[in-house]
This record gives structure tokens, sequence and C-alpha cells, in this order.
């Protein structure tokens, strides 16, 4: 709150960046400084799946092709059975393309009975040509099914390999990627774990430095910020029935520095003259706590971005006329927001551009409770406020309700 009232964001953002840097470098050299050393043995098997990995091709496409080409090799006489047998159907001794070859020697004789039948004879003579380059296809591919046994080796290991990646690190290859870079960053790590840790000695001191003169700089716009608050905060307090109270912000150091800064603040609130301030959240009742909020909130209307407030009377023990100023104060407040109240208080529910009536019915076995939308009706609106004021047929309170309305 106190940040958002001196528009702290651009500094708490500086801050918050030096201070993730230095965390993260402490987090790093504590991880390294307790990671259990490798024994040569450790260190050879993470070589060993380091070059396993690095034996692959890892791309999406290659390891498509690769799964490619060992389904066709684990299925290769399979296929090698059905293209062959394709093959000698189109163009073997007794295939399609012998009985095509007598259908287009007729063709050809009616061709010279009647001329007008070319056309189809030359269709079917371009079908006998298809026909003869798919059997010679179908047969050059049963030749290019057949691997050779080291070939076949070689396909069968580099398939058995990633496989075995897959089942230890995942079924994707960037995942796969992932795994060989961390096996790398473990070897580099135990090449020099001394050299890398006195490298992140040196970057954690500066950075918290870095961190620390950011830290300074919040906490000198907090105090500033505090000041002004502690004066404006104080007025609109003061409206709201504590004419007598005290009020201040005070910004408080922190042992260590945090992810907001290296302080914090209070605020301190005595309701009583004569009283020292204490905290707010150790001195004040409930009704004070929401009236100090509700002051406070008015304050930051304009740059507070939390889009829905609710009071639950916040009118508790104030009188009429400060009720009033309770009502004007969220009604300034819900230009900006969506407020929600709860009151008892007629001068507090006259400011509202929305009216629901909550009543409770206990006449039966169990208690039920309706709330009632009643803005669409100033009558009942002026009923309702007329019975808050205490009477909702009396001339008096209905005229006093109608004056409460039509100054909203």
């Amino acid at each position: 709150m106190l940040d958002l009232f001196w528009r702290c964001g651009a500094t708490l953002a500086a801050y918050e960046g030096k201070y993730r840097a230095w965390r993260d470098s402490v987090n790093e050299h504590e991880r390294i400084a307790h990671e259990t050393r490798l024994s040569p043995e450790q260190i050879d098997f993470l070589r060993n799946q380091l070059a396993r990995i690095a034996a692959l091709e890892l791309t999406d496409e290659a390891i498509e092709a690769l799964e490619r080409d060992f389904q066709r090799m684990s299925r290769a006489q399979e296929l090698i059975e059905l293209s062959s047998a394709l093959a000698a159907g189109l163009t073997g001794e007794e295939g399609v393309q012998s009985r095509v070859g007598a259908l287009l020697r007729e063709a050809r004789q009616l061709e010279l009975i009647d001329a007008a039948s070319k056309p189809l004879a030359d269709r079917l003579s371009s079908a006998a040509v298809e026909l003869n380059d798919l059997g010679a296809e179908f047969s050059a591919l049963s030749q290019q099914l057949q691997f050779d046994p080291e070939h076949a080796e070689q396909l069968t290991s580099r398939m058995n390999t990633w496989q075995e990646l897959k089942r230890k690190h995942g079924g994707e290859v960037s995942v796969v990627l992932a795994a060989r870079d961390e096996l790398e960053r473990r070897l580099e790590v135990q090449g020099d774990i001394e050299g890398t840790l006195a490298r992140l000695e040196k970057l954690i001191a500066e950075s918290e430095r870095a961190a620390r003169k950011e830290a300074q700089a919040l906490r000198t716009a907090r105090e500033k910020a505090a000041k002004e608050l502690s004066k404006v905060a104080a007025k609109s307090i003061a409206q709201l029935g504590f004419k007598k109270a005290d009020f201040s912000v005070r910004v408080v150091g922190l042992a260590e520095m945090g992810p907001t800064g290296d302080c914090g603040c209070e605020f301190l609130f005595s309701p009583n003259v004569g009283e020292a301030p204490l905290p707010l959240n150790r001195v004040a009742s409930s009704g004070e706590l929401a009236r100090v909020m509700l002051a406070l909130k008015t304050v930051l209307a304009d740059l507070d971005g939390v889009p829905l407030l609710v009071f639950d009377e916040v009118d508790a023990n104030v009188g009429g006329e400060i009720g009033r100023v309770v009502g004007e104060k969220m009604a300034a407040i819900a230009k900006s927001h969506q407020v929600l109240c709860v009151t008892h208080l007629p001068q507090v529910a006259a400011q509202a551009t929305c009216h629901l009536v909550v009543t409770k019915d206990q006449s039966k076995d169990r208690a039920v409770v309706t709330i009632e939308p009643i803005q669409a009706s100033r009558q009942t609106r002026v009923s309702e406020l007329a019975r808050m004021l205490g009477d909702s047929k009396a001339k008096s309170a209905l005229a006093h309700a109608e004056e409460l309305l039509s100054k909203t």
C-alpha cells in the first residue's frame, strides 16, 4: 500500500530483479557445494551416456526417419513378399499386363473397323504403360528392402539406444536434449568444482552489493512516502470520527533482504488522546480497523488495482453525521471500484446506487435468508430507508428518507 501511494513500482521492480539474481547465485552455490562428488566410475558412466546420445542425430526429422526405417526392416520379409507378389501380379507371365496386352490388340483391331474407337484404344494403351511402370516399381521396392546384415545391425543398435533414452528420460527429443545438457553441466562442474564455487562466490558478492544498493533506494523512497501518507491518511481518518486519534506510518528494517526489500512498514494507531500509538492490528477494534482501512482506501482510490472492496458494518459504533461521511467516502471509492457494504445506517445506505435487502425468516424449522434487489423502485428504497430510520410508515421518517436519497 505504501509503495502504491508513492508509485514505487519501478523502484521495486529494479530491486526485485537484483534480488532474484543474488538469490539464484546463492542457491546455485549451495547446490554445487552440497552436491556429492562423483567417483571416477560415475564420471565414466556419465561420459558413456553422453556418447550414446551423441551417436544419434537428435532431431525430430532424424528420429522419425530412424523409426520408419526400423519399422521397414523389422517387417522386411513381409514387405518383400508383398511387393514381389504385386510385381508378379502386374507384370509376371500370368500377370495383369499379359491380359491387358491381349485386350489392347483387340482394341486396335476394333479401331481398324471403327476409327471412332481410337480414343478408347489409346486410353487402354496408357493403362498398359502405367501397369507396366507399377510392376517395375514394386519389383524395385522389393530389391530396396533387402537390408544387408551390417546395415541392419547398425539400425537395430541405433533404435535400441533411442528406445533406452526414451524410457530413461522421456519420449520427446527435446526432453532427451535437456537431459544431455544436464549431463554435460554435471561433468563440467565435476571437472572444476573449486573453481566453479570461487566464481560463484565472486558473483554472489557482486549481485548482493547491487541488490543492497537498490534496496537502499527503495527504503529511501518508502521513508518519504511514509511521512506523506501519514499526513494525508491522518486527515481522512479524522473525518471518520477519530478527532483525537493519532496515525502514522513507520518504516522498519528487516534482519535480511527479502523479496520486497530490506524493510517493511507498520501502521501505528491510537484512537484516544494520550495513548501511545501501537501497531494497527494490535490496538484497533474491528470497527476502528475497518474505518482506518476505509480512509486509506479513499487516499489510494485512483491507484489501487483491487477491483472489489467489501466493507462489513464499517459504520459500527458511529453516529449519524459520521455515518454520512463514511457513506460519502465509500461512494467516492465506488467511482473506480466495485464496493459492497453491509450496513444498518440509512445515512450510509442512501449513498449506494444499488440496494439489496437481506432478511432472515425463522418462522419454520430452519432459518431461511433471502436477498431482494430493490433499486428498481424508488418508493421501495425510500420505504426501506425509513424503516432503518425507525418507522417505514411515519411521515417524518419517509420525508427524511426521501431527503437522504435525493442528496446522493
